[in-house]
């Protein structure tokens, strides 16, 4: 898509919020009927300096918030807002704010939208050279805030990054058939997209910059406050690409069979000790 007029100033890093209604508009038809689920790719989508300072935040980071290597999700790293420098954080608390909500909530038709001020999953994301996420529908439920997971938004910091480098995100059929769509991660390049328990979506082709250099984005998730006692919650699921070799995930059917055989509690305790575990 062409950049929406939609721009986060430099230095106030703020927006009227019916400027931001205005600048989605154009782009919710061709949103709410993408296939093979509801998205869209704005290059070019806040000013250049803005992710240049951002950049200069990451030449000095901290030890990451979290840490995965395993054959689902290798060498990801990610760093939650609080850790990094001020202006980093100012950029998140303003991806957060009333005027952004509304250009989403315009873009997407998701009315009621609610930021996640613990920023749960988000923040910076960073694969090294060697490492992947596979194909994967993500978690459903804030437990915290009981909430209805909805949205997603990416913006991708890696500059002259080239398809050949990896590290592209895909989108797939519902019915893993098939790669729907696929984006470079390109400097300044926003993608957000509807989530729901099988919008299947990753990077799953390995991280091969020549330089050694990492694939980073920054990431937001987006609820609604629909979430009720009929609902059964889930952690990421993943799923293999057909004819490839990915390897399937075990750690979430066995989720399911405890939720299904212990009382609320001990299920919840028996959780907690596996995630401690890193099962």
């Amino acid at each position: 898509m062409t950049p929406p007029v939609y721009a986060l100033d430099p230095e106030s890093l703020l927006v009227k919020t019916e400027v931001a209604r205005d600048a989605a508009r154009p782009h919710a038809e061709a949103y709410r009927n993408a296939e093979p689920f509801p998205h869209a790719a704005f290059d070019n989508f806040l000013p250049p300096v803005i992710l240049d300072r951002v950049l200069q935040d990451l030449n000095d980071l901290p030890s990451p918030e979290t840490s995965f290597d395993r054959a689902q999700e290798r060498l990801k790293t990610s760093y939650v807002p609080e850790r990094l420098g001020q202006y980093s954080k100012n950029l998140f608390y303003a991806l957060n704010s009333r005027p952004f909500l509304a250009f989403l909530e315009e873009l997407t038709g998701i009315n009621g939208l609610i930021p996640d001020p613990y920023f749960m999953g988000g923040g910076i994301h960073r694969i090294e050279t060697g490492g992947h996420l596979d194909i994967h529908a993500d978690f459903n439920h804030h437990g915290k805030m009981n909430l209805e997971r909805r949205l997603n938004v990416l913006i991708y910091l890696n500059r002259d990054w080239k398809a050949e480098y990896g590290g592209s995100f895909e989108l797939w059929e519902k019915g893993m058939t098939r790669k729907a769509k696929s984006f470079v991660p390109e400097f300044n390049r926003m993608v957000c997209f509807s989530t729901t328990s099988d919008s299947w979506h990753g990077n799953p082709e390995t991280v091969n910059h020549p330089d050694g250099i990492p694939r980073q984005s920054i990431a937001l998730y987006y609820y609604t406050a629909t979430w009720d006692e009929t609902r059964k919650g889930h952690s990421t699921l993943f799923r293999p690409r057909p004819g490839t070799a990915d390897k399937a995930d075990r750690s979430e059917a066995t989720r399911r069979v405890l939720q299904e055989m212990l009382p609320p509690y001990v299920y919840r305790k028996t959780l907690g000790v596996m995630r401690r575990l890193g099962l």
